[in-house]
């Protein structure tokens, strides 16, 4: 069932990359693997699935160690500072920087294991209280001073639009992080190539891949609804 669930949203994100003039493989799936057993992460690196985002560090930690082969995980939940020891040397890519106090703490920890980290700059899109996250206008003061560590790379930006009935609602959001994104490039910073736009989860992916995502984070469509009791 999940890896059918897999290839029904990979189709549709083939159709939605199509749409909007890409290729295909210019969009990467994620399958949000929070919450979920590694036995529903086995499952689908059977069938050549290889990445995969996490909420929580430990968690991202006790797969990344325990699974049968070697994937991509990304850290696509908050971060706090004492949890970045725990995924510097694992994540392919933080998708949740929103601070120099948190670039702060992965610079040391790269530095300590001589490590370049790759991360994206979590925006705050919509100006949800009950979001992590920067304002637009303060994004790109922010990715000037990340982009100063010499153990980081910045590849670009990540956004968790509203919850919407309707995800037609969230084009503008969309719409307005692909500009920013533009803009920012624009400016040629160094240590910052901003080709990474990571937003879009299971009731948006389809709109935001046609605004621009080129990574997709989708749970619940692949794996089910999850249990936050565990």
């Amino acid at each position: 069932m999940i890896e059918e669930n897999y290839r029904k949203v990979e189709e549709k994100v083939r159709a939605a990359a199509v749409r909007s003039g890409r290729q295909p493989e210019d969009v990467t799936l994620i399958a949000v693997s929070k919450t979920k057993p590694l036995s529903d992460i086995e499952a689908l690196i059977r069938i050549g699935v290889r990445e995969f985002g996490e909420n929580k560090p430990q968690e991202l930690k006790e797969k990344y160690d325990s699974v049968s082969q070697p994937v991509h995980f990304h850290q696509i939940g908050h971060l706090q500072t004492n949890k970045v020891k725990y995924v510097i040397d694992r994540a392919v890519l933080i998708h949740s920087v929103d601070s120099v106090h948190l670039a702060e703490q992965i610079q040391k920890e790269a530095e300590k294991r001589g490590l370049t980290t790759e991360v994206l700059i979590e925006v705050n899109a919509a100006g949800e209280d009950t979001k992590f996250g920067v304002s637009i206008d303060e994004t790109e003061p922010l990715v000037r001073e990340i982009a100063k560590f010499p153990n980081i790379r910045i590849r670009g930006l990540m956004t968790i639009a509203p919850f919407v009935d309707d995800p037609e609602e969230n084009r503008a959001v969309f719409r307005a992080m692909k500009q920013l994104l533009l803009d920012i490039k624009s400016q040629k910073i160094d240590n910052v190539d901003m080709s990474v736009l990571s937003m879009g989860m299971t009731n948006d992916y389809e709109v935001a891949i046609e605004e621009g995502a080129t990574m997709v984070r989708v749970g619940t469509a692949i794996f089910g609804e999850r249990n936050y009791d565990i």
